[in-house]
């Protein structure tokens, strides 16, 4: 059942086999509490999703349900052995458990099964090795990974190599591994963390420069494969890597985008957000999120036709409140969250039409399908309701043999207003931003003479 992986023909994904322990006693208490929670084919649908990312061959899966949890083993003895022989049978050479394990716990599984055994962390940080592109989600992935060792004491697993072209977390055969101590692992993270601190600094001037041109970046979030680079795709009329797989962007990407206004914003693409992410895990990965912090609107973008769309909502919220991202302001007013209602052409025609209706009745929420684009005029008209000028208002009078000004103050101006006249005269209301008047002045002086331009902004 061994089938080639994305990665080149000549390597032979992975088997492997995806258990969810399902704990009876926290259902009966969920329940009771009132509480909503993931039903058990929603956790085993997701970690195969989880498993696919990675290009797992999946041979076989499984949720076991749990009386109590076993500090040895997490599940029973008598489970242990009953899926012993079954992962033999199926050749199993990779075992997913959708759960947090404990070292002593992993250890005797993998003694008992004669597997490699990769816990929920420990596959969220494989897919995280595998879509980190730039220095930064680098360094992030081995900090996290690092973290996560800390208390194993093991080696860095170099199982999944061939598919990655020996990737690893620290290099695959004959690159620095992880040493099976805690002070060698101390002394990588703190330098790691003081790469982070640079790359952190830099990323400070980077945004220290758009604000000097101070477009307004929108950011979107959502859970994981909610649809989030398509949109952005979408928008930007880019092609960043978008695939229905979770986890298919994890560094932030960040794009230009014209509102009908004229205006501009800034969009910036994001990690996907996950239930059950470690706290570590959160932490390692904040400064890809603080794209997302220096948002003035944030757009939450949602699977409409996933069965626990509500669920996931949950989730994200969740961290955007931890994020500070919910309740806080941005120049005195509220920082808008704009709901996205994504994937409604995956809806049959009764559920699209109330899902539209229901939304277009909400000041903050839009239907859309980033994939066939329905929708997208109406997001992008909403966006530019909630963007706040920054600039001075202006009218210039413009000569017909003055289009390449023109064009300029398109490009660089939100215009508000457009008048020709019959002999090519054309007179142009437009919010400039302070920093652009200079550049005006210096590069159509002979414009700049005939208006009266702020005195605070010539150079």
């Amino acid at each position: 059942m061994s089938k080639e992986t994305s990665s080149g023909p000549s390597r032979v994904a992975t088997r492997a086999y995806v258990l969810v322990p399902w704990l009876k006693s926290a259902e009966h208490d969920a329940r009771k509490s009132g509480r909503v929670i993931r039903s058990q084919e929603a956790r085993l649908e997701e970690a195969v999703g989880l498993a696919a990312a990675i290009h797992l061959d999946i041979v076989g899966t499984s949720v076991v349900q749990l009386v109590e949890v076993k500090p040895a083993t997490l599940i029973g003895e008598g489970k242990v052995e009953e899926l012993k022989g079954l992962l033999e049978e199926l050749e199993v050479e990779l075992v997913i458990v959708d759960g947090h394990l404990s070292p002593v716990q992993q250890r005797n599984l993998e003694k008992a099964w004669s597997l490699k055994i990769l816990d929920r962390t420990g596959l969220i940080l494989e897919i995280f090795g595998e879509r980190a592109n730039t220095k930064e989600g680098a360094l992030q992935v081995e900090l996290a990974h690092l973290n996560y060792q800390k208390s194993r004491l093991v080696r860095s697993w170099t199982h999944l190599e061939r598919q990655r072209g020996g990737f690893g977390f620290l290099g695959g055969p004959g690159e620095t591994q992880i040493e099976a101590d805690r002070r060698v692992i101390q002394e990588r993270i703190t330098k790691i963390e003081k790469q982070l601190d640079s790359v952190k600094r830099t990323r400070e001037l980077h945004r220290k420069t758009r604000r000097e041109v101070p477009y307004p970046i929108v950011a979107l979030v959502g859970y994981t494969n909610a649809g989030k680079s398509t949109l952005f795709n979408r928008l930007t009329q880019s092609d960043v890597f978008a695939e229905n797989l979770l986890f298919a962007t994890l560094d932030p990407t960040m794009r230009a985008v014209k509102l009908p206004s004229g205006r501009k914003i800034i969009l910036s693409d994001t990690v996907g957000f996950i239930s059950d992410l470690p706290t570590h895990l959160v932490a390692a990965f904040r400064a890809t999120l603080e794209e997302v912090l220096e948002a003035e609107i944030v757009l939450h973008v949602r699977d409409a036709a996933h069965e626990e769309s509500d669920i996931q909502k949950t989730d994200v919220e969740s961290v955007l409140t931890s994020l500070g991202l919910i309740g806080t302001k941005v120049q005195g007013t509220p920082r808008p969250l704009i709901e996205v209602l994504n994937k409604i052409d995956c809806l049959d025609p009764e559920q699209h039409d109330a899902i539209v209706n229901s939304a277009s009745r909400e000041a903050q929420k839009v239907a859309i399908s980033a994939l066939t684009g329905e929708g997208i005029d109406n997001l992008l008209a909403l966006i530019d309701t909630y963007v706040i000028d920054e600039g001075t208002p202006l009218t210039f009078n413009l000569l017909p043999s003055e289009g390449e000004a023109l064009a300029w103050l398109y490009e660089n101006g939100q215009v508000r207003q457009r008048e020709t006249t019959d002999d090519g005269m054309v007179t142009l209301e437009v919010v400039l931003p302070d920093a652009e008047i200079g550049r005006l002045e210096k590069r159509f002086p002979e414009i700049a003479a005939r208006h009266t331009l702020p005195e605070r902004v010539v150079d």
